[in-house]
């Protein structure tokens, strides 16, 4: 070997090498971010808040299902909460919380370690997947907050819209949908699997343990399901080349009454969303971090 390529192997060893420990360097910060006891509170007022806001939603369906009310999204259902006592502090506090749970999501996914490769970027998508999630709702808290609620429902259409006008925008709605549907399927599982035990300490006390694994296993078959009716709409959307009809939770809601026995099944799925706001409030107490 001659000693210009002795130089190049040692510069390229010493840049691999600086990589590295400036890798280390950001995951010991991360990490240290992560353990911070001011973001695990400010986290567990986010999982309080969210569910406040799943608890709102599962009334809304319900008075949706018994009166055709109008505003069962998410918006409509923070616009409830403002309108309570106290309700502007609420949203304010819920927005913070809501941010700090996505913050400490990336956190988290940025300190992930597992065996395989293709598990380890599995679980950070889904973490991300989750912080895009709580962010997209805190931001829609401080909207409301601020006096400019946004229309969930509208949003969800324009999306529809803009997407059906790109070339092949249609295949582009339907692996949309097709996706949303997958995030409904792995929410059912995991209730009917009880994997959302992992993410909590259960307490000592038997009954509390059988009323958050009853509450859990509620909420994730009901939001798995609203999500897979959702999806679906995506999905009539870009077949029909109708972009209104993917028209998120509240087309979701809607689209219930239309089968067969609907109000029955959209009043259980209201019932499900409050079980999964309980159990998300009790979870803002036992979450395991």
């Amino acid at each position: 070997m001659t000693a210009g390529s002795t130089s190049d192997v040692s510069g390229t060893a010493g840049t691999a090498g600086t990589v590295q420990a400036a890798g280390e360097h950001v995951r010991r910060v991360a990490r240290g971010a992560r353990d911070s006891t001011i973001l695990h509170v400010l986290a567990r007022v986010g999982f309080a808040a969210s569910g406040l806001v799943q608890v709102l939603l599962g009334a809304l369906a319900i008075q949706l299902g018994v009166n055709h009310f109008a505003d069962a999204d998410q918006s409509g259902a923070l616009e409830q909460l403002g309108r309570l006592p106290g309700g502007f502090v609420l949203l304010w506090v819920s927005a913070i919380g809501l941010l700090s749970l996505a913050i400490w999501l990336v956190v988290e996914a940025a300190v992930l370690r597992a065996a395989k490769t293709s598990t380890l970027w599995a679980r950070r998508l889904r973490n991300l997947g989750k912080a895009a999630a709580y962010a997209a709702l805190a931001l829609t808290a401080l909207g409301v907050a601020q006096g400019h609620p946004s229309d969930a429902s509208s949003s969800t259409r324009l999306l529809s819209t803009q997407l059906l006008a790109l070339p092949g925008g249609a295949a582009l709605l339907v692996l949309v949908g097709l996706a949303v549907i997958g995030v409904g399927g792995y929410l059912v599982v995991k209730g009917v699997r009880r994997r959302f035990l992992r993410d909590i300490e259960l307490p000592d006390l038997t009954g509390m343990a059988t009323v958050l694994t009853l509450l859990g296993v509620a909420g994730y078959l009901a939001k798995g399901f609203v999500l897979g009716v959702a999806g679906s709409l995506f999905i009539v959307a870009a077949v029909t080349v109708r972009p209104d009809a993917a028209s998120g939770l509240y087309g979701a809601f809607e689209s219930l009454l239309t089968l067969p026995l609907g109000v029955v099944l959209l009043i259980a799925t209201g019932a499900g969303l409050i079980a999964s706001g309980a159990y998300n409030a009790l979870r803002a107490w036992v979450a395991r971090f």
